[in-house]
């Protein structure tokens, strides 16, 4: 399905419905918007994990302007700012109040400018394997770490000048070590649609990635905030949610940080993580 955005058709999916019955009455369940990583990257990394979770809210996946299955190819608005407005408006279009917005990786990127942009609009925010900023000795030292000398320069070498054309190369060599006990879904599989361009123009050596730094505004967060991160992650390091966590407000966010997981602790524990999710939503 699709809706219009901000001028360009977004793509998204739903799982579950949102009014249930409840004995003699309808019962309406949370919102669970999922913003997926990258990017250039599309909501498929979810599915079929999400589903899940569906028995206890509406879970709706989103491609981000420029991604997946959605439009706009304009690059000058592939922005952060822009795919948060993005997120505010298409709730928004579809009539959705206080979602709850989980951002993996790159979007948890989108999530953190949401929550600067649009403050309270959320009910709460997942900040799931994703960083305030990037910082390329963490990556090298964490790539290091679990996959030895030779991952850690092929890393450095990817993330210190991104380009297209190497994404798949480094898709094959170097995303295997994202996870620990279960594959990861990244590019080249046939359920996802991937566009490197993005990731390029976003991540390359003159990206906004490299001067993205949430730490100002992140201790002004007005909604409750739950983190998640993989003590083996090496693209997004267990060290940047701790920088997180350490910065928003102590009373309304917690931190949970899952040994023997990778990036999308989703993925290598399933199970515990989406009891926390149900648990920080309340049901």
């Amino acid at each position: 399905m699709r809706v219009m955005v901000n001028g360009v058709p977004l793509y998204f999916d739903v799982e579950g419905a949102e009014l249930v019955p409840d004995g003699g009455t309808l019962r309406k369940k949370p919102t669970l918007l999922l913003l997926h990583g990258g990017p250039g990257f599309d909501h498929a990394s979810f599915k079929p994990a999400f589903a899940g979770l569906s028995d206890y809210a509406q879970v709706i996946y989103l491609d981000h302007r420029g991604q997946g299955r959605s439009g706009g190819e304009e690059r000058s608005l592939w922005t952060l700012a822009q795919w948060a407005d993005d997120v505010k408006a298409f709730c928004d279009a579809l009539g959705i109040e206080k979602p709850f917005v989980l951002g993996n990786s790159f979007g948890g990127f989108v999530a953190m400018e949401y929550m600067r942009r649009h403050p309270g609009h959320a009910a709460g925010i997942i900040l799931s394997s994703t960083a305030a900023r990037m910082r390329l000795d963490l990556i090298v030292q964490a790539f290091e770490r679990r996959g030895g000398p030779a991952i850690g320069r092929a890393a450095e070498e990817f993330w210190s000048d991104i380009t297209a054309d190497k994404v798949t190369d480094y898709a094959a060599k170097v995303m295997p070590v994202y996870t620990v006990k279960a594959p990861l879904d990244g590019p080249g599989r046939a359920r996802s649609i991937v566009k490197p361009e993005v990731l390029e123009h976003f991540s390359g050596r003159d990206g906004e990635m490299w001067g993205m730094d949430y730490r100002d505004s992140l201790p002004n967060a007005a909604s409750p905030v739950l983190v998640l991160c993989g003590d083996q992650d090496p693209i997004t390091p267990w060290e940047c949610s701790e920088e997180i966590i350490a910065l928003l407000p102590k009373a309304t966010s917690e931190l949970h940080r899952f040994p023997d997981c990778g990036h999308g602790t989703f993925r290598d524990d399933p199970t515990g993580t989406f009891d926390l999710i149900r648990q920080f939503m309340g049901v």
